[in-house]
């Protein structure tokens, strides 16, 4: 990977609250090593499984799933069908056509619309209640959107390793 300076110290994320900096940040930063570490990973490795972790398709699926469903549960609504179809299917390739390409254009395009929801995210929100999952655990908005980037950047390093064993073992 090529060294340069990270997101965060590139200063504030145009139109993004400066409390919602930190969370900006996370996110194109995991954008960005995503994207260089997954350049050119083989198809065929995608489901892998070594020493029966987690696969790499699985981590970019789940790195999505997980911005979605959380961001929406930041925003005070449920999860649709569709996300919960989404969420069954994280670990497989269920239509058995998902390649390296179409998980990272996904996770890309689902950064793309969680900056676009912290652009829309009045600071004086933050603090407010929101209930997770069909069980309405309690959170906050703030603490909703600390956990997508604090995940998203948990996934990309055991992504990151998954994705290092399997190409280095040649599986």
């Amino acid at each position: 990977m090529t060294q340069k300076t990270e997101v965060w110290q590139r200063g504030p994320i145009p139109e993004i609250p400066p409390l919602l900096q930190p969370v900006a940040h996370a996110l194109l930063q995991a954008r960005e090593e995503l994207n260089e570490y997954l350049n050119q990973f083989p198809d065929e490795l995608l489901w892998v499984r070594p020493a029966g972790m987690a696969s790499a398709g699985f981590h970019l699926q789940h790195l999505s799933g997980v911005l979605d469903r959380v961001f929406t549960y930041a925003r005070a609504e449920g999860l649709s069908d569709e996300q919960f179809r989404h969420l069954n299917a994280e670990g497989h390739d269920s239509i058995g056509k998902l390649s390296t390409l179409m998980l990272v254009e996904r996770f890309n395009l689902q950064v793309n619309q969680a900056l676009k929801q912290l652009t829309e995210t009045a600071e004086s929100t933050l603090t407010a209640y929101r209930g997770v999952g069909r069980a309405g655990l309690p959170s906050t908005v703030i603490g909703l959107l600390f956990h997508a980037a604090e995940h998203t950047m948990r996934h990309l390093g055991q992504l990151m390793v998954t994705v290092a064993v399997v190409r280095n073992n040649g599986v």
